[in-house]
């Protein structure tokens, strides 16, 4: 027969009687079933760990022969499924109490270290570091062996050696072996010695020398190492580990040789920032320095341009000193020069032309290598490399000197004749072909994927810890979700405790949005954890009419997810109405009048929430609208008349944009463009008269009025799929976000332009705009995801160049728009081919840009770059200003490439333009 335990009244530890409920009215293990032998020290281990006593469990492990331990093992594994199952869920904090004891005792009764590590490891079972010391006090006195191993293995698994460094280094410590080092096992230790005495812990420490080499060699630093030096000098990593080199206690040559290996491996500069100090602090002395040219030559080549500069400065050094090999410093000049840095590449010129000056005879070796510049996108940097060989080309025999003129036929139209004077017949002359334009292929929207087949896979697509950030991931598997719900509420309820062992919507629930636990709220109403008359108030929210348009869009989700919440399992929802049919989140009518006609055959009344979702998603432009309208007609259901009805209206919603003048009230609280745009929902009775509260803004329930808020990050990727049907709508929506971009430091603002631009309805001056502000955001992602949107429309025949052009002016004209982030997108644009689109944006926006006598700050860019598409595609015309601007005087990079642009459009060739998608 079972055994039950009685725990008695709680102790303040929050422990259950008997039959309290939480264990379904049976003892611990009743489930295990079979007699129980070990005896009183058993029962009394069990009632402990029942209580969550886990500083009691070492005590009562210790009298345990192995067969009680045995026994007491397979009483601790029932008590674990039961916790995971949700059976001890209350007391709120009794689940985690229990946990942190079934972690002591489990690690004193698993005989095995293979075994010892999997408990120790589980996922349900990560604990507080306190509870190591307890486990390490359980496992007694096993021997040196079996401790060394159960310490490499829990070494290995990062997240456990994070959280385990009091058992792991005790482990350590009891078995005298040295545990190989692993990213979480150091990450953890430098957690532990850093203190005012970093300096004395880090001596004292044996393993430190081998720790210290592997923390500086990760790809990201320990968080403790990479910290700046602050208030507390003495915990600053840098100076401690100079102390301990200067000491003796660390190999210096190792350290030295750790770090610049570090370098040279690359990444993230944030995580360079720690070798490259240790190296400035160590100075190393020239013997040191030329032992590792070779990496210093692939640093300067390839590392993030601060670690860049660094190992520039090292290598003239050498060079200034004469102990840098010709060959090296060629290489080192065909690496720098390729890169964009304007000042890596005039300072890597300056330095070969210092020694050409003392070594002429060098000339041969280091001009191919020169002319890496030729290629460059600064044409300021093509003529100080064409005038640097120019200067030393007498020096070079006649077999460099035709290679060298073969390369320089690469040279923009704007140094052409110059190349000619200098190489004559010998320059390479390319054969002239008809200009192209390249777009990129008309991208396919995809149909989404049908939802799960089985649990199984349901639960493997719910684990996905991004699946809030892929729309139509998220979109299957809530349909899935709410499916297999229907069909089997029991079977997917245990799948969802088993996969979420300690889920963190246990005692939170009212905090569920979209944006942290998106789905969460879901299962949590799959499993009754919610409190109905919460869900119902949920359900109901909608925007204030002052509300920001993203808490409006996010509004959206949450009330279609608190909705399925509160009706998941139950025969209201056999499946979801506004599951897109495509990965833009759009509905094809046909599909919709499909699934309601499911739905009128089940006799179910679509949920609101559920059906306004389907009906904003509906394609009405689709040819098969018209049909589908008559079927849904014919279906003789209100649900079915409200789609027909909305398919033929004629009226759709819409919003219009406009921008307040600066500082129209005498303050500066219009200073900003953010603060100045204002979005006008027109009115819309149906929408404020039909849908549910959460829909209703989409009618004009919202103020027409511009608004600061603080939703610039969580959700982006959720907005664009609300609204697949009217790209003008969504834009509007979107302009506050990116329009921080733009003036702010957010990154990921132009995150749903991809989803916009293969999105349905018409593109106009909403669309327009947000893609030009995307193309002077801050971040550099963020521009590139403009620059594909441009390219995007272009290919499908829908991008207004133009327009684009002259929504760019005014930007850039009152400084929203920064020149030089404009020209580093529209240099990637036309870098792609699109040479002839780009220049129709800058054509139509130079002339308002030129117009003022003071031109704006930094237009020399953005004038090469037009150049640049003028010279490729052989456009011809005339822009206002330009010619003025062209004949100021001076050698600025405005006044240069006005020229440049000026005389590219004079010698515009007669060759006709194809485009090529």
């Amino acid at each position: 027969m079972a055994v039950e335990v009685a725990t008695g009244e709680s102790d303040g530890a929050g422990g259950h009687t008997a039959d309290d409920g939480a264990g379904g009215g049976k003892g611990v293990g009743a489930s295990a079933g079979g007699s129980v032998k070990g005896g009183a020290g058993v029962e009394e281990l069990l009632v402990a760990v029942c209580e969550g006593r886990a500083d009691a469990v070492p005590g009562l492990l210790e009298p345990l022969d192995a067969a009680a331990r045995k026994t007491a093992l397979t009483r601790l594994k029932a008590l674990r499924a039961e916790v995971r199952a949700g059976k001890w869920a209350t007391p709120p904090h009794l689940p985690n109490l229990i946990r942190s004891a079934l972690y002591v005792a489990g690690a004193g009764c698993l005989p095995t270290a293979g075994a010892a590590a999997s408990w120790l490891g589980a996922r349900d079972l990560l604990i507080r570091e306190k509870d190591g010391a307890l486990a390490l006090e359980a496992l007694g006195d096993r021997d040196p062996e079996w401790a060394a191993d159960l310490a490499g293995r829990l070494a290995g698994r990062r997240t456990v050696a994070e959280s385990s460094y009091t058992l792991l280094h005790g482990l350590v410590v009891r078995s005298g072996y040295a545990v190989a080092p692993t990213d979480g096992y150091v990450t953890a230790w430098t957690r532990h010695v850093t203190d005012d005495r970093l300096v004395e812990r880090l001596r004292e420490d044996p393993q430190a020398p081998v720790l210290v080499a592997h923390a500086l060699a990760m790809a990201e630093p320990p968080e403790r190492l990479a910290r700046a030096l602050g208030r507390r000098p003495r915990r600053y990593w840098p100076t401690a580990l100079r102390t301990l080199v200067e000491e003796g206690v660390l190999d210096r040559a190792q350290v030295l040789d750790v770090c610049v290996s570090r370098l040279l491996r690359g990444g993230p500069v944030r995580n360079l920032r720690l070798p490259l100090e240790m190296v400035r602090l160590l100075e190393p002395d020239a013997e040191e320095l030329r032992e590792r040219i070779p990496d210093w030559i692939g640093i300067a080549s390839d590392a993030p341009s601060l670690v860049a500069g660094y190992a520039q400065d090292v290598l003239t050094e050498l060079a200034s000193a004469g102990t840098l090999p010709v060959g090296a410093l060629a290489e080192m000049t065909a690496g720098v020069l390729f890169r964009t840095e304007k000042k890596l590449v005039r300072a890597q010129l300056a330095l070969v032309g210092k020694v050409l000056a003392k070594e002429p005879g060098a000339a041969g070796e280091l001009l191919p290598a020169v002319t890496e510049a030729f290629g460059s996108e600064d044409t300021g940097v093509q003529e100080r490399a064409l005038k640097l060989v120019g200067r030393h080309l007498p020096a070079v025999d006649a077999e460099v000197r035709r290679e060298l003129a073969e390369v320089a036929g690469l040279l923009g139209p704007m140094h052409r004749r110059a190349a000619g004077e200098l190489f004559g017949a010998d320059l390479g002359q390319g054969a002239v072909l008809p200009y192209e334009e390249i777009l990129p292929p008309v991208p396919e929207v995809q149909r989404l994927a049908p939802p799960a087949t089985t649990v199984e896979e349901l639960v493997a697509q719910l684990v996905v810890k991004r699946l809030p950030e892929e729309p139509a991931a998220f979109e299957r598997a809530l349909d899935g979700l709410v499916r297999h719900a229907h069909r089997d509420r029991a079977a997917v309820a245990e799948a969802v405790r088993e996969a979420f062992p300690r889920p963190p919507w246990e005692q939170e629930a009212h905090y569920f949005t979209h944006e942290t636990h998106g789905i969460h709220v879901v299962l949590a109403g799959l499993l009754g954890l919610l409190d109905p008359a919460l869900a119902g108030f949920r359900r109901a929210q909608g925007p204030g009419p002052d509300s920001c348009l993203h808490q409006a869009l996010s509004g959206v989700l949450d009330a279609r997810l608190w909705e399925a919440a509160d009706l998941v399992g139950t025969d209201a929802l056999p499946f979801l109405l506004a599951t897109p049919s495509w990965s833009t989140g759009a509905i094809d009518p046909r599909v919709l009048v499909g699934r309601l006609r499911e739905y009128r055959d089940a006799g179910v009344e679509p949920a609101p929430a559920d059906l306004a979702q389907a009906l904003v998603r509906v394609l009405r432009t689709d040819p098969s609208a018209g049909r589908a309208a008559e079927e849904a007609a014919a279906l003789g259901t209100p649900a079915g008349r409200r789609l027909a009805a909305w398919l033929r209206e004629e009226t759709a919603v819409g919003a219009t944009v406009r921008f307040l003048p600066r500082d129209e009230d005498g303050t500066s609280k219009r200073r900003w463009l953010i603060d100045r745009i204002v979005v006008d929902l027109g009115e819309h009775r149906t929408v404020r008269a039909e849908f549910p509260p959460a829909f209703r803004w989409l009618g004009g329930a919202l103020e027409a009025a511009p608004r600061r808020c603080p939703h610039w990050v969580g959700g982006r990727a959720q907005w664009a799929p609300v609204l697949p049907a009217d790209r003008e709508l969504l834009a509007a929506c979107l302009l506050p976000t990116l329009a921080h971009g733009v003036e702010g430091d957010s990154r990921g603002a132009t995150e749903p332009l991809t989803t916009l631009v293969e999105a349905d309805g018409p593109v106009g001056r909403a669309v327009l705009l947000t893609l030009a502000f995307g193309l002077g955001c801050v971040d550099a992602d963020d521009r590139l995801r403009a620059v594909d949107g441009v390219l995007v429309l272009a290919a499908r025949g829908e991008l207004n160049a133009r327009r684009l052009g002259t929504e760019l002016a005014w930007l850039v004209a009152e400084g929203s728009v920064k020149p030089n982030r404009l020209a580093d997108a529209a240099r990637t644009a036309a870098a792609t081919g699109a040479y002839h689109t780009v220049w129709t944006v800058l054509e139509a926006m130079l002339p308002e840009v030129l117009a003022p006598a003071q031109p704006v700050r930094g237009l020399g860019e953005v004038l090469a770059v037009a150049a640049e598409c003028v010279e490729r595609c052989g456009a011809r015309g005339e822009v206002a200003g330009l010619g003025t601007l062209a004949s100021g005087r001076g050698s600025s990079q405005l006044v240069v490439q006005a020229g440049r642009l000026l005389a590219a459009l004079r010698q515009g060739a007669d060759q006709p333009l194809t485009e090529t998608v």
